[in-house]
């Protein structure tokens, strides 16, 4: 929860940052922040692909559920 609030007091931080900034750094901010986002994105992509079988693995699983065999999540969830 604590992690949560800091995350809120991060961006909350961050966008009183952002709005003092000129238009013309405003898109450098955004240009770099897009940067993240798709370097972080990149990272966990890596991860899966770093699982063995991964991709034929998900490309199984793709295959099976545009085919209609799939189990409900309700089907299996037990009461815990």
């Amino acid at each position: 929860m604590q992690s949560q609030l800091d995350k809120e007091k991060l961006i909350k931080k961050a966008e009183g940052r952002l709005r003092r900034l000129s238009r013309e750094k405003l898109r450098v901010a955004e240009d770099f922040l897009a940067y993240l986002e798709e370097k972080e994105e990149t990272i966990a992509t890596q991860e899966l692909l770093n699982i063995p079988d991964f991709e034929e693995r998900f490309q199984q699983a793709a295959q099976q559920a545009k085919s209609g065999k799939i189990t409900r999540l309700d089907d299996i969830r037990r009461d815990v």
